[in-house]
C-alpha cells in the first residue's frame, strides 16, 4: 500500500505542480484590487460590526461542527475497539475511489509521469508567461473583455459559469487544467508495449485522477464558490460542512434528500404480498388490477447487488406496476442484504434460489411454466440456471427468458474490468472480514465509473456551495446499498469478469451440474443500453453467440438504468430492432430500425407471442385472498434491512 501511495503521488506530480504555479500567479494577479474585481464590492472598504459578527458566527459554527464530529469518531472507534472489530475502522469515505485506483496506478511504467510532468511544466511556464503579460496589461486600466465560452481553446461544462472567464487568472487556470488533463490521457494512449486491457485500465486511472484534481473541486480555486462564500458570509460552508460530516459518519456520499422517500409509501408501493421466504430471498406477488391475466406468470430476478425497487420506483416509473396493469401475474425476488450468516453463500445458492422461486410459483398457481426476467448480474445467473435446467431435462419449466442489460460473455465487459485484478481482489478480501462486503464499497466503485457526475459534482454543490439535496427517486435507490456475500462476490469477479469461464462449456458448474450455455434453447428477449457503461451493448450482444434458441435482440437508448426504466408515458429515448441473427452488433445497428419512445410495449408484444392464453384473476392469483396464507405486505422486510 505504501508503494502504491508513492506512485499515486508521482502520478499527480504534474497536476500538483500546475496548481502550485497557478497559485503563485494568482496571488500576484489577485491583489486587493484584483480580488474586489472578481467578487464585486464584497468586503471592499472593510466590514461593519454586523458583518464581522456574521463571519465570527460562521467560524464558530464550523469549529463546533468539526469538534462534534471528532468526538463522534472517537466514541465510534472506542466502541469498535471494545467489540474487537477490525472491519470498518476506516470505513468508506466520499473519496474511496482513490483506494481503488492505487492498484491501477501501481502498475504504470515508472518513467511515464516523470517525462510527462517535465513536458507539462514546460507548458506551464509558457502559460505563466501569458498570464503575467495579461496581468500587466490589466493592472493599469480596464480589464480585458470576457470571452465567450465557445471562443476558448477548450470547453467543459464544469467551467460553464461566466465567473471562470471574468478574470484572467481563472480563465487561464481552467484552460491550463483542461490542456494538462488531455495531455496525460494522450500520454497513456501513445504508450508502446501495452495490451488493450492494460491500456484501458491506465486510461481509466488517469481520467479518475484528472477529475479529482479539477480546480472546481477546490475552494480557493473556484470563483463560483468564492463568490457564494462572500455573499452568504460563509453560510454555504457551514451547510457544506454539515453535509460532509453526515457523509463521513455514514461512510457514503449522499446524492438525494434522505427524507424524501419511504418504502411502501412513495417508493416500492405497488400492492402485493410476500408469499414465500428463505434465508436468501423473499418472493413477492403483486395484486392484479385486471379481471383476467395471462396464464403464464412472470418472475423477475433483480440484481442482488441492488434493491429490487429499481423496477418499482414512483408509480409513473414502475415497470412492475405497468406489467401488472397489462394483465400479467408478476412475482419479484427481493434478495436479502448479506450479513454474517451469509458468509458461505456462493454461486450455487443463488442459482438454487432462482430454481426454487420457479418451482414455488409453478406449484402455487398450478402452471407448468413461467416467464422470467433477469436484470444485470441476476440475468447472468438466470442464463446459468437455464443451462442447468436444460442439462437436467427440465427446460420446459421456463416458457421464456428476458434479459435486461445482462452479460454472459465478459471479454468486452467495460470499465468495471478496471477493478478486477489481483490487487483489487486482495483489497476486497481485506474489506470483508465478517464474510460479507459492505455495499458502500460497491457504491463507491460504481460512482467512480462516472466520477465527474456522481462524486465531484456533489463535492462542489453540496460540500462547498452548501446546496440542499434534490428529491430524486433514482438517486435515492442508487444510494440504498446492499451488502454482498464476499466468498461469492470474489468468485464472481474472478471466474466471470476476469477469467470469462461462463462461456466455456462445463468450465463452471452449480448444484452438482456442469454449465453449458449452448444447451439453452429457451426463447429469449435480450435488451441492451446503447450508452451503458456497466454492461456495454457489445458485451450484452454476445449472448446471441451462445444460446441456441429463438432470440430477439433490442437496443435501447440511454444506459444501464434509464435504458431499462423508461415508461411509455414518459415519451423519452428510443429503441432499435432488426436482425437478431446479425454477425455483430455493428451489423445489427446498420440494418436496424429506430422507433421513438419506450421499448416496453414491444417487449409485451413479444411476450404475447410466446403464450397468449388468459385466465380469471381469482384464487391464488390474488395474493392474500380467502384461504391464502401470506407472510407480510409488499415490499417486505428484506428490502428494508440495512
Amino acid at each position: 500500500m505504501a508503494q502504491d501511495t508513492d506512485l499515486m503521488a508521482t502520478a499527480g506530480e504534474g497536476l500538483k505542480g500546475f496548481f502550485d504555479m497557478q497559485g503563485d500567479a494568482m496571488r500576484e494577479m489577485l491583489g486587493a484590487n484584483g480580488f474586489d474585481s472578481l467578487l464585486g464590492a464584497g468586503m471592499k472598504g472593510g466590514m461593519d460590526p454586523a458583518e464581522l459578527a456574521e463571519w465570527a458566527s460562521t467560524a464558530t459554527q464550523l469549529q463546533q461542527l468539526w469538534f462534534d464530529f471528532a468526538a463522534h469518531q472517537t466514541q465510534a472507534a472506542a466502541e469498535k475497539a471494545v467489540k474487537g472489530s477490525m472491519g470498518g475502522s476506516n470505513m468508506l469515505d466520499p473519496a474511496q475511489w482513490l483506494v481503488m485506483s492505487q492498484a491501477m496506478l501501481g502498475q504504470m511504467p515508472k518513467g511515464m509521469f516523470e517525462a510527462s510532468a517535465k513536458l507539462a511544466q514546460d507548458q506551464m511556464q509558457l502559460w505563466s508567461g501569458v498570464m503575467q503579460s495579461f496581468a500587466a496589461g490589466a493592472t493599469g486600466g480596464k480589464m480585458a473583455e470576457t470571452p465567450e465560452a465557445a471562443a476558448l481553446p477548450k470547453s467543459d461544462r464544469r467551467f460553464a459559469d461566466p465567473a471562470w472567464r471574468e478574470h484572467p487568472a481563472f480563465l487561464l487556470l481552467h484552460q491550463t487544467y483542461l490542456m494538462l488533463a488531455d495531455y496525460f490521457r494522450q500520454a497513456v494512449q501513445g504508450m508502446d508495449g501495452l495490451d488493450r486491457a492494460k491500456r484501458q485500465q491506465l486510461e481509466f486511472a488517469v481520467s479518475a485522477l484528472a477529475e479529482a484534481m479539477s480546480p472546481d473541486n477546490f475552494l480557493a480555486l473556484n470563483p463560483v464558490v468564492m463568490k457564494r462564500t462572500i455573499e452568504s458570509r460563509g453560510a454555504n460552508l457551514v451547510r457544506g460542512m454539515q453535509h460532509l460530516i453526515n457523509d463521513l459518519k455514514r461512510g457514503q456520499l449522499t446524492h438525494t434528500d434522505p427524507n424524501a422517500f419511504r418504502l411502501g409509501e412513495n417508493l416500492a408501493a405497488t400492492p402485493g404480498k410476500v408469499v414465500h421466504e428463505t434465508p436468501i430471498f423473499q418472493l413477492i406477488q403483486y395484486s392484479p388490477t385486471t379481471e383476467t391475466v395471462l396464464e403464464v406468470p412472470l418472475i423477475i430476478f433483480p440484481p442482488w447487488i441492488n434493491r429490487f425497487y429499481i423496477l418499482d420506483l414512483t408509480p409513473k416509473k414502475s415497470f412492475i406496476k405497468w406489467a401488472v396493469d397489462q394483465g400479467i401475474t408478476v412475482f419479484v425476488v427481493s434478495w436479502k442484504s448479506a450479513d454474517e450468516t451469509m458468509g458461505d453463500v456462493v454461486w450455487d445458492d443463488y442459482i438454487r434460489a432462482q430454481m426454487e422461486a420457479i418451482d414455488h410459483v409453478r406449484a402455487r398457481l398450478d402452471v407448468p411454466a413461467v416467464h422470467t426476467i433477469g436484470y444485470c448480474v441476476a440475468g447472468t445467473t438466470l442464463a446459468a440456471t437455464l443451462a442447468i435446467l436444460s442439462r437436467r431435462g427440465e427446460a420446459d419449466k421456463v416458457k421464456s427468458a428476458t434479459f435486461f442489460t445482462a452479460q454472459v460473455d465478459f471479454e468486452k465487459s467495460g470499465d468495471l474490468k478496471n477493478f478486477i485484478d489481483d490487487g483489487q481482489l486482495e483489497m476486497i478480501g481485506q474489506l470483508s472480514p465478517h464474510g460479507y462486503l459492505d455495499g458502500r464499497y460497491l457504491a463507491a466503485a460504481f460512482n467512480a465509473l462516472r466520477g465527474r457526475d456522481l462524486i465531484w459534482n456533489y463535492v462542489v454543490n453540496n460540500y462547498m456551495m452548501g446546496e440542499d439535496y434534490p428529491a430524486f427517486d433514482l438517486l435515492h435507490w442508487n444510494g440504498d446499498v446492499t451488502n454482498l456475500p464476499s466468498k461469492w462476490h470474489n468468485a464472481y469477479l474472478r471466474d466471470l469478469y476476469r477469467d470469462n469461464k461462463l462461456v466455456v462449456p462445463d468450465a463452471l458448474g452449480a448444484d452438482g451440474t456442469p454449465i453449458d450455455l449452448t444447451k439453452v434453447a429457451t426463447p429469449s428477449f435480450v435488451q441492451a443500453g446503447r450508452e451503458d457503461h456497466i454492461a456495454p451493448a457489445e458485451s450484452v450482444w454476445r449472448i446471441t453467440r451462445h444460446f441456441t434458441g429463438p432470440m430477439e435482440f433490442l437496443l435501447a437508448g440511454s444506459g444501464h438504468i434509464a435504458g431499462v426504466v423508461n415508461p411509455p408515458a414518459a415519451g423519452k429515448y428510443q429503441y432499435w430492432v432488426g436482425d437478431s441473427a446479425a454477425p455483430s452488433l455493428k451489423a445489427f445497428v446498420e440494418s436496424a430500425t429506430e422507433h421513438p419512445g419506450s421499448w416496453w410495449p414491444h417487449w409485451l408484444e413479444w411476450l404475447h407471442r410466446q403464450s397468449d392464453a388468459r385466465v380469471p384473476a381469482n384464487g391464488k392469483r390474488v395474493p392474500g385472498g380467502k384461504g391464502d396464507t401470506v407472510i407480510e405486505d409488499a415490499p417486505g422486510r428484506y428490502v428494508k434491512t440495512r
